[in-house]
């Protein structure tokens, strides 16, 4: 199923035509397709959409989807979240987006295949990937091994924790914040596996006040997990403490967010609240 954006007075109107006619081929000026996720979307005139995409090409752009709230627009049926899409852009231009960066104009947008939307709990999981991407990520900053990360977490959402824990160690991986798993940070002397040691946000993998702390023989399996590349050895070694390592990681992601609440882990939180009440 393709879907394209027409064209339309300031930021509306769609046509039901590929811009590259019926075979859906982009012409022009406008880069090929590439894969991508909505990772969110708000309102942009009374027929417009701007979304935020997760491209494996571009990383995180913004990009405006003229008519894709008219009743009869393709784009309704494409347009999802937690969906892989393949999607053609304009060349970036001068319009800017409600954070004040550039806007690119969606030309065409077909379904990428893929598990269907997750429910439940699993729903509630890839949101709050989302918000990560959008609040961690900078925009047009390729990262296309976490793309892919984030392809296979949504595709393991169902599985548990393990999928959450495997993706935000290769997040803070791709953004430069997780050191060595495999030393001590201040001396880059070997961990010892029988030993446990503490990751700070300021100094690194370092030896535990108390008896807190990972495991050494933990953060040796996935620090050769997240160099061997393969995300199923990344699951499987999380799925080894993922109780501690969700206190862990949330830690240094809660310091690199700057201290800012996410939304949809108070959501989930409210949710299983209320589910346990």
């Amino acid at each position: 199923m393709t879907a394209s954006s027409g064209r339309a007075p300031g930021r509306s109107q769609a046509g039901p035509r590929p811009p590259g006619g019926a075979s859906g081929v982009p012409v022009g000026r406008g880069a090929p397709g590439q894969p991508a996720y909505v990772l969110h979307q708000h309102d942009w005139s009374e027929s417009s959409l701007i979304l935020d995409l997760f491209t494996r090409e571009s990383g995180r752009v913004a990009v405006a989807a003229k008519g894709a709230k008219r009743p009869y627009s393709q784009l309704r049926a494409v347009l999802l979240p937690l969906q892989r899409i393949t999607v053609s852009l304009s060349k970036p231009g001068k319009s800017a987006s409600a954070d004040g960066g550039e806007v690119q104009t969606l030309r065409s947008a077909e379904w990428g295949g893929g598990a269907t939307l997750p429910s439940g709990a699993a729903l509630f999981s890839g949101y709050y990937l989302n918000e990560l991407l959008l609040k961690l990520l900078a925009r047009h900053d390729p990262h296309p091994q976490l793309f892919d990360a984030y392809a296979d977490a949504l595709a393991h959402l169902a599985d548990g924790d393990t999928a959450l824990r495997a993706f935000e160690l290769k997040l803070l991986v791709e953004l430069g914040l997780l050191p060595d798993l495999s030393v001590v940070t201040p001396t880059q002397a070997p961990v010892d596996p029988a030993r446990r040691y503490q990751l700070s946000p300021e100094s690194g993998l370092i030896p535990p006040t108390g008896d807190a702390g990972l495991p050494g023989a933990l953060l040796i399996s996935l620090q050769a997990a997240l160099l061997h590349g393969s995300p199923a050895a990344l699951r499987q070694a999380c799925a080894a403490a993922p109780l501690a390592l969700k206190t862990t990681l949330r830690g240094l992601l809660h310091y690199h967010l700057g201290h800012q609440p996410l939304r949809t882990r108070a959501l989930m939180v409210d949710v299983q609240q209320l589910l346990d009440s």
